[in-house]
Parts: structure tokens; C-alpha cells; sequence
């Protein structure tokens, strides 16, 4: 299985989720793919068996993506500070993969009824739900 983790800014939320994964010794492998080269770095420190950074490996990553986890500001363009592109939320929305969106309500993008949660909580969950698929 090839997880992507797309994350930006500090790569707080990408570190997370790649040590989790790593500890529940989910079989795969784990690409990191940050917005920016501190996320990138903070998830390879974190033992991602890969890792790049941009908007072109976004796109090629998530053509052939298994599951694609990041918050759900992904989805949007612009969002994360404006370290999402248009090219680069395309490519997440129309990839075959699975996608496991967390809900970070930040950046303007709030999803109604949903509490707000430690980041350790959603990526507990998020484990959880990746387990599952």
C-alpha cells in the first residue's frame, strides 16, 4: 500500500501521522510530501520512507496514491496559508486514492458539526480508520 502524507507549514500534522503509522506497523509505504521543505523535513525526520516537496510532487504522488492522508484544507486551493495551488487540490480531489481528510478547522475551512479535537485525537483516529481500509 502507498500512503501519501501531504502536509505544509511546520509539518507538525504530517510528523504525527507518519510516526503513528510507523509504530502500528501498518504495512506500506509511507511518502511524505510537504508544501514547503521544513514540512518535508519534518516528516522524513519523523521515518517517512520517502519524501519531496512542491506542487509538481503532489500531483505526481497522488496519480498512483493507495491513500492520501492531510488535513482538509487539501482539498482547497489557496488554503494552508496559501501553500495549496490550484494544480495541486485538483490532483488530490480527482485521484483514485482514498483520502483521509482531518478536520483541522483552520485556515478557514470549518466543518460544521465536527468538535475540535488534539492532534494527537485525530491522528489517533485517523490510525484507526487507516487500520480499517
Amino acid at each position: 500500500m502507498k500512503i501519501v502524507i501531504i502536509d505544509g507549514q511546520g509539518g507538525k500534522l504530517g510528523k504525527a501521522l507518519v510516526e503513528s503509522i510507523k509504530k502500528s506497523e501498518i504495512k506500506g509505504t509511507v511518502l511524505a510530501i510537504g508544501t514547503n521543505s521544513i514540512a518535508t523535513a519534518a516528516m522524513l525526520k519523523a521515518g517517512a520512507d520517502e519524501g519531496a516537496t512542491g506542487e509538481n510532487p503532489v500531483i505526481v504522488a497522488c496519480r498512483n496514491a493507495d491513500v492520501i492522508i492531510g488535513p482538509i484544507g487539501i482539498l482547497s486551493a489557496d488554503s494552508l496559508l496559501g501553500e495549496i495551488t490550484p494544480a495541486m487540490a485538483v490532483a488530490i480531489g480527482s485521484s483514485p486514492a482514498k483520502k483521509l481528510l482531518i478536520p483541522m478547522n483552520k485556515c478557514d475551512n470549518r466543518v460544521i458539526g465536527v468538535k475540535t479535537y488534539s492532534i494527537a485525537e485525530l491522528v489517533s483516529e485517523t490510525i484507526y480508520e487507516l487500520k480499517n481500509l
